[in-house]
């Protein structure tokens, strides 16, 4: 699932957008400002963790900030039981990615 992620070019994967909390560097970049459809790049370096970060990126990717910024990402995550298919060390930054995304959309929801 990871490699089916949108490549995130290196020149973005900077301090701005590192994930804080998560085992592996998570990165993750809003691209483009349109509150119509929320386009997010998103990388990992380590192979699993990637297919985490594709699996919050797809819950959001493309939708409307509004929607986003209201969105209940951990529950579109539910059906995957990642608290019990995986060690908390690989879901600990879950929440903080979920909380950046978000706020980006709440930042361009809200104009």
């Amino acid at each position: 699932l990871g490699r089916s992620l949108e490549p995130m070019p290196d020149a973005l994967k900077t301090d701005a957008t590192l994930v804080r909390g998560c085992s592996a560097a998570v990165w993750v970049y809003p691209a483009g400002t349109n509150a119509e459809r929320l386009h997010f790049l998103a990388d990992s370096n380590a192979a699993i963790t990637k297919g985490i970060v594709a699996l919050v990126i797809a819950a959001v990717q493309d939708r409307p900030a509004a929607e986003v910024a209201q969105m209940d990402v951990m529950g579109a995550l539910a059906p995957f039981d990642l608290r019990n298919q995986l060690s908390s060390n690989r879901t600990q930054g879950v929440p903080n990615m979920i909380a950046l995304v978000k706020e980006h959309a709440a930042r361009l929801a809200a104009g």
